[in-house]
């Protein structure tokens, strides 16, 4: 992968689980959270641990 691709890619999942940390964030602060907010919480959490599983593959990938 050429260094502009990687550079893009990597600002993408940044991108994408600063998104994802927001949103859950977001949820987090309501006092009371329906069963189907309660999931939706627990699939973006899955979402973001794979965003960040990405980023660290991509920055320990040699150059």
């Amino acid at each position: 992968m050429d260094d502009q691709k990687r550079i893009n890619e990597l600002e993408r999942w940044e991108r994408m689980h600063q998104e994802l940390a927001t949103e859950v964030s977001n949820l987090e602060r309501r006092a009371f959270l329906t069963p189907e907010e309660q999931r939706r919480i627990t699939h973006l959490k899955k979402q973001k641990l794979a965003a960040k599983d990405r980023l660290f593959e991509l920055r320990r990938a040699p150059a």
